[in-house]
C-alpha cells in the first residue's frame, strides 16, 4: 500500500489489546494490519507531560531510522476512529523464539545468552533473567540508552522468524532526566563496536539537520538537547553504561 494511503485510507478497528496500560487497538488499513494508540486513550503520568506518548513513539521510530538498525516498526501519526494517535505496522513474532527469558538459575545456558539478574518466582525457586547475545539485540540496547527508554520490558522485544528483533511500546522515552529501565543490561561495561559508534555518529549528524527539525515538532527543546547529550556521552565513553540514579534499573513487571 502506498505511504499516503496509510495516512488517508480508512482505519478500521478489529480488536483491543487489553494487556496494554493505555488504550491500544488492533486495526486494519485495507489489507495492512496495524496497532493504533489514540492520544485520547493515554493515561496521565506523573513524570511525562499529558498527551505526548504518541509523539514519543513517532520520535523513537525516526531515531531508529537514522541509526539505520530498523529497531522500531514503521510508525506514523494519523486520525482514526478515536481521534489522532500513533499507528504502527503489526509484526507477527515467532512463537518458537524468546529473545528475553526467565529460566531456573541452575538451567542457564552456557553460551549465546547474557545474564542480567536473579530472583525468586512465586514458588520460591531461584530464577534468572537472561537475554540472547545477538547483534540485533545489542542494537536495541544502544537505542534504548540513546532514547532514554524507561520501559523496555521483555515482551516489548519481538523475536522475528528471520532473526530480526523489533522493539515496541516507546511512549516512555526521551525524558530529560535519566529514566533508563530495561531488561537488556547484559552488555554492561562492554565496548561498543565500530558499527554501533557509526550509528551514533549518524544520529548526532541528523540532530543538526532534518531529524532535529522534525523532532522539534514532537519533543521539547530540553528533551532534544538531552538526546544530543546522551549521544555525546556514549560516543565519548564508547561503552555500554551502568545503571545510575535512584530509579530502578529494570521495569516492573519484567514482562
Amino acid at each position: 500500500m502506498p505511504a499516503q494511503d496509510l495516512v488517508s485510507a480508512e482505519l478500521t478497528l478489529t480488536g483491543r489489546l487489553t494487556t496494554a496500560s493505555n488504550a491500544t487497538f488492533l486495526g486494519g488499513i485495507g489489507e495492512v494490519t496495524v496497532v493504533y494508540k489514540p492520544i485520547a486513550g493515554e493515561h496521565p503520568l506523573w513524570d511525562f507531560p499529558n498527551g505526548t506518548l504518541a509523539h514519543r513513539e513517532l520520535a523513537a521510530y525516526l531515531v531508529s531510522e537514522v541509526l539505520g538498525w530498523n529497531v522500531v516498526p514503521h510508525t506514523w501519526l494519523r486520525d482514526g476512529p478515536l481521534g489522532v494517535g500513533m499507528v504502527q505496522l503489526w509484526q507477527e513474532q515467532d512463537p518458537a523464539q524468546n529473545a528475553v527469558d526467565l529460566v531456573p538459575t541452575d538451567e542457564m545456558p552456557s553460551t549465546g545468552w547474557k545474564h542480567v539478574l536473579e530472583g525468586q518466582d512465586q514458588s520460591g525457586r531461584s530464577v534468572a533473567l537472561i537475554h540472547e547475545d545477538s547483534p540485533a539485540l545489542r542494537h536495541m540496547a544502544v537505542f534504548d540508552v540513546l532514547v532514554n527508554n524507561a520501559d523496555r520490558k521483555g515482551n516489548h522485544v519481538l523475536a522475528m522468524a528471520d532473526g530480526h528483533r523489533y522493539g515496541v511500546d516507546h511512549g516512555l522515552t526521551f525524558h530529560s532526566d535519566n529514566k533508563l529501565r530495561t531488561v537488556l543490561w547484559g552488555w554492561l561495561g562492554d565496548a561498543l563496536t565500530a558499527e554501533e559508534l557509526d550509528g551514533i555518529d549518524r544520529l548526532m549528524e541528523g540532530l543538526h539537520g532534518q531529524l532535529g527539525q522534525t523532532l522539534a515538532g514532537l519533543l521539547s527543546a530540553e528533551e532534544i538537547d538531552s538526546l544530543g547529550a546522551r549521544c555525546s556521552r556514549l560516543r565519548l565513553t564508547r561503552r555500554f553504561p551502568a545503571p545510575s540514579g535512584e530509579m530502578p534499573a529494570v521495569p516492573w513487571p519484567l514482562f
